[in-house]
């Protein structure tokens, strides 16, 4: 018979529970979903990428509304729980109550909220859900400065997306170094670097006495008496076990809901699973024990026997692109030895801790590959003795000579963990693979291994390998989307060899398997066409993406953005008071100065925008292009015309350079930076292309990043003239244009084709000067103001669009 079940709380570990009993049993339970956020199951764990912008909401649903209508799930989404029954046997929620015969609790966690004067201040979030992530999105896109309470991951990870979204990042943190209880002080000494360098300002043993704010927050007070600015304050400094419900239901709870091997509380039909739960004195935070207990959960429901254990965890986490690992205790202590390796140039530590010939702890940075192997080591006890003088260079180098690099996945036992994001062990990959998942996307597909951050990716295709011996085939490229059978570098080269000028003819000649493209393959298709048949082919605007169709980009709540161009940074009286006179008539809520020395109307309507750009243009002001997948900025600083260290004219040069690129249309955005001298104002050395002056003429480097990758710039040429920098730089920019992969950034294309490859091709005086003039062709085209064409008609922007056409959003 079936029976009615009511879960409170759709996260990830009762999600878990819900795919177990639907996969085994479907018809066992009515089941009743109940969730305080008007949403169902999302990943979590990939908060951080849509707070970075890296990903969306979209990217990271687990159970959408289909799935679970699907699996029959009655979903009471954002709607609180008021309070249990259990003699009743009901669930009282705001709009009414349910019967059930078996409730799982699984609440999780809620933040812990410091007890300083001001906490509740608007203004003064925390970082657990979607809901908290986009109001530090909204908080962001209005700019201002950052205070983040808490070093540990959650505050280190919203630390990075505020500081990716422009605003200036404090990260407070009360311990002597960051992630105490996961790394030693010199991981946390080369994490606090790699943030600095992020320009994300770090201050240990600091501790808050006070949010401060008449209305709203607007300070942070410390203990030593320092105040900082801070226009938001997020507070990450840990979580505790959300037990209300349990507690006014008179189940037994000590720091959690108290619960059994089974998961069973106090109440026999009453049981709960996740960070809410308290078994055999331990908490539970990270993801692998929450799904272990939903398995168990699961199988104790359906009538099976199961009991949860707790297993010892390593900590192997990917904080804003750092690597970090630890596992055992790292503690000082007597009769303990340190192995160390430390590799400055690469950013590379490793630490293992050994006691009695046994290794009992490892803390690594950087490098994190054989961590799974160290930690196998420490859970098994494995005597050492005959391995400590290779012991810190891995498996791999164990033995008279180097072994298989493949050993050391291969020597991982079944129940060794691969995917910390959803607890996915190397038994379960291994099953699936020998069941017919015969590659990436298949185990992907049936296991969710590799499915969410990716970071164990390798460790997969390592497994495949193993598993499937002579019969595994390397990972081929693969095709833009699944419209079509070929991959990106294919399209382009059938795009030129064949002169294929249109999308029709590409959808025709090679074999595209519907109508119109998708939105994945048709932006793709559409650059690849006007990059190499500028004359022939005409930009297609329902192609492109919407801010680029819109050309302006378009914040959450609807309005758009308008970024007028200031040429090399530099503006006047007339054109501030023009961007004054917009802002004032067009009620433009938030004026900001960017990173790229440009000024940013945020908030402007769309019936508007015609409107404003014409008021814009009458100034002498054109688009920013500040949504477009092309030139952006050219930043410099002011050189010989003011600065008494200038060697060049910096400005001149980056006002020529950037009249020069603009209205051009590139894989990705593209961003430079020209300085007057090497103490490099302009920030040059990490742009796309950086320009740094000096006596003897002009450094130009390539490939820099300044985003979620951080990367100096590659030294391409020294130049003793400005008319060979803007030669070579124009040059590189058509070579890029030419090449790389759409979406590809300038330092991801040349990673892959090699800066020789790049410093061949410009070096050829021809080949440079065909490239240039390549270049010109395009931008006879494509050097214009968009804003222009639609500013004189004045009248309500409407694209027109082809209906069949599915919109690239």
């Amino acid at each position: 018979m079936t029976q009615k079940l009511v879960i409170i709380g759709a996260g990830m570990a009762s999600g878990r529970v819900i795919e177990q009993l639907v996969e085994t049993s479907p018809e066992a339970f009515d089941i009743t979903l109940f969730n305080a956020e008007p949403r169902g199951n999302y990943n979590r764990i990939m908060l951080s990428p849509v707070l970075s912008g890296e990903q969306t909401y979209a990217d990271i649903v687990t159970h959408d509304d289909d799935w679970y209508a699907a699996h029959g799930v009655t979903c009471r989404f954002g709607e609180h729980v008021v309070r249990l029954d259990p003699e009743m046997k009901l669930v009282e929620g705001q709009n009414g109550c349910v019967p059930y015969d078996k409730l799982v609790i699984a609440t999780g966690s809620a933040p812990f909220i410091i007890p300083v004067p001001g906490k509740d201040l608007p203004g003064v979030i925390t970082y657990r859900d979607l809901d908290d992530t986009n109001a530090m999105i909204e908080a962001a896109d209005k700019g201002g400065a950052a205070v983040v309470i808490g070093g540990g991951l959650l505050g280190l990870e919203a630390a990075a997306g505020l500081a990716e979204r422009g605003m200036d990042v404090t990260v407070l943190h009360l311990m002597g170094h960051l992630m105490e209880r996961q790394l030693d002080e010199a991981a946390g000494y080369l994490l606090r670097k790699d943030l600095e360098g992020r320009g994300i300002t770090i201050r240990t043993q600091a501790s808050t006495k006070a949010i401060i704010g008449d209305g709203r927050v607007e300070a942070v007070l410390l203990e030593s008496g320092e105040t900082l600015p801070a226009d938001l304050v997020v507070m990450a400094v840990g979580i505790r076990p959300e037990t209300r419900l349990a507690t006014d239901a008179g189940l037994t709870v000590a720091r959690g809901i108290d619960v059994n091997a089974q998961m069973q509380t106090s109440d026999p039909d009453i049981y709960a699973v996740g960070e809410c739960v308290e078994f055999d004195g331990h908490l539970f935070g990270l993801v692998a024990p929450l799904y272990d207990q939903a398995k168990v959960l699961a199988r104790t429901l359906l009538g099976g026997q199961d009991a949860f254990v707790v297993k010892d965890t390593a900590t192997k986490l990917k904080v804003t692109g750092c690597n970090l690992f630890s596992a055992g205790d790292f503690a000082d202590g007597p009769g303990r030895e340190d192995i160390v390796l430390r590799d400055p140039a690469k950013g590379i530590y490793k630490r293992l801790v050994i006691e009695e010939d046994r290794l009992i702890g490892a803390v690594m940075y950087g490098d994190t590959a054989d961590g799974n192997w160290f930690f196998q080591l420490i859970k098994d006890g494995t005597e050492i003795d005959e391995l400590r003088e290779t012991l810190i260079f891995g498996p791999a180098f164990q033995g008279s000579a180097t072994a298989d690099p493949l050993s050391a996945v291969a020597a991982l036992p079944r129940e060794a963990e691969i995917c910390g994001c959803n607890g996915i062990c190397k038994g379960t990959i291994v099953d699936a693979i020998n069941a017919g998942a015969t590659e990436l996307g298949a185990v992907r597909a049936t296991t969710k291994a590799s499915a969410s951050c990716g970071t164990c990716t390798g460790l997969v295709e390592q497994l495949l390998q193993v598993t499937l011996g002579d019969d595994f085939a390397m990972p081929t490229a693969q095709p833009i989307c699944g419209c079509c059978d070929f991959t990106h570098e294919d399209v382009r080269r059938l795009i030129k060899s064949q002169e294929l000028k249109s999308q029709e003819a590409v959808w025709q000649e090679l074999g595209w398997k519907t109508r119109n493209g998708c939105h994945v393959c048709r932006p793709a298709v559409n650059f690849y066409l006007l990059a190499d048949w500028p004359l022939e082919y005409r930009d297609d605007p329902q192609s492109r993406f919407v801010n680029e169709r819109k050309h302006a980009n378009i914040q959450k709540d609807g309005t758009f953005s308008v970024v007028p161009r200031m040429w090399g940074g530099i503006t006047n009286p007339t054109e501030l008071r023009a961007i004054a006179d917009a802002a004032e008539k067009y009620d433009v809520p938030t004026v900001k100065v960017t990173g790229g020395q440009r000024i940013d109307l945020l908030g402007v309507k769309g019936e508007d925008l015609p409107h404003i750009w014409a008021d814009l243009n009458r100034a002498g002001l054109v688009s920013g292009h500040a949504y477009s997948k092309g030139l952006r900025t050219v930043k410099t600083c002011v050189g010989t015309d003011h600065c008494r260290f200038g060697t060049q004219d910096s400005t001149g040069l980056g006002i020529k350079l950037e009249q020069i690129l603009w209205g051009a249309w590139t894989p990705h955005k593209v961003k430079l930076g020209v300085s007057g001298c090497p103490r490099n104002c302009a920030e040059a050395t990490c742009k796309d292309v950086g320009i740094v002056c000096v006596d003897s003429g002009y450094q130009v480097g390539v490939a820099g990043a300044a985003g979620m990758d951080v990367k100096e710039t590659e030294r391409l040429v020294d130049v003793p003239t400005e008319a060979e920098a803007i030669e070579w730089t124009t040059a590189f920019v058509q070579l890029y244009r030419e090449n790389a992969r759409y979406l590809d950034r300038p330092y991801k294309w040349v990673a892959k084709v090699g800066l020789d490859w790049v410093r061949d091709r410009l070096a050829d005086a021809d080949e440079r000067a065909r490239l240039v003039a390549a270049f010109e062709l395009s931008q006879s085209i494509y050097r214009m103001d968009p804003w222009a064409e639609h500013a004189r008609q004045a009248e309500r922007f409407q694209p027109l669009a082809d209906l069949t056409l599915e919109a690239a959003e």
